[in-house]
């Protein structure tokens, strides 16, 4: 799908497969975190290989669905999966699920990642509210999801701190680094990225949140910390161990981002 590629034909296949013409807000699922879908009450589900104009999900735990539903009071798009730079897409289309929301009238969106951390100060299981990012071997050229120098969340995040205190969960906040991947970091690359000030790394996220804030649509990324990054710990990185560390706080994340939906 071209940056400038009309979503008409998008919204009016899902209109046809059930979905409403208004939503209030959209979720986008990182990885592992897909359990998050069964929490939408009355659901439409429509997986992306049938919707014109989506790419291919090629990454391990990652679903592939778009999802119409109700969460809480709120109807919502949620997207059970996402699309990487670091799979061959341009970054305009990794954005895709933005400008549907977008033309769904969505005005909030939540971004969840899962991401090792660089701050050995948090712990495997932690919940990262997304206060500034820093990207990593991306040229200006690379696309316009990318461009512009500041990311103003501050009110999400007050509303979010809230969210988990009412909700007796503990939640970090920190510096998201946006690297191309899909390898994981050397240890001094990591030590580099430390003494940098940032908090967590990953593949995701940031052109989503950028592009959130072009199209004016409120929007909060949360990381899930899944592992300590290379040299944090003598441990081994493996792509499996996600889904673990998800499953242990798939109930907390479902809490906290119902409650995010229905306030922001």
């Amino acid at each position: 799908m071209r940056a400038d590629m009309d979503l008409s034909e998008t919204k009016a296949y899902l209109i046809e497969r059930g979905f409403t013409e208004k939503v209030d807000a959209a979720v986008i699922l990182g990885s592992g975190l897909g359990g998050f879908a069964a929490t939408v009450s009355n659901a439409i589900s429509v997986p992306y290989d049938e919707i014109p104009g989506f790419p291919e999900v090629t990454v391990a735990g990652h679903g592939g669905d778009l999802i119409q539903g109700i969460v809480g009071k709120k109807r919502v798009l949620v997207y059970s999966g996402r699309f990487h730079h670091y799979e061959g897409h341009p970054l305009d289309r990794t954005v895709i699920p933005v400008r549907v929301a977008h033309a769904f009238g969505a005005s909030s969106l939540v971004v969840s990642n899962a991401a090792g951390s660089i701050n050995t100060r948090f712990s495997v299981g932690d919940l990262m509210l997304i206060d500034d990012f820093m990207r990593v071997g991306f040229k200006s050229s690379t696309g316009t999801q990318l461009a512009g120098s500041r990311y103003d969340n501050r009110k999400e995040i007050a509303l979010a701190h809230k969210a988990g205190l009412d909700l007796g969960i503990q939640l970090r906040q920190g510096t998201y680094l946006f690297v191309k991947g899909p390898v994981y970091e050397t240890a001094a690359e990591i030590r580099a990225f430390r003494y940098m000030g940032a908090d967590a790394v990953g593949m995701s996220t940031v052109p989503e949140l950028l592009e959130a804030q072009k199209l004016g649509i409120k929007s909060l990324g949360i990381t899930l910390i899944t592992n300590m990054s290379t040299g944090v710990t003598k441990a081994k990185l493996e792509h499996g161990e996600i889904k673990e560390v998800a499953d242990s706080r798939k109930d907390d994340f479902g809490r906290l981002v119902t409650e995010i939906l229905q306030r922001i």
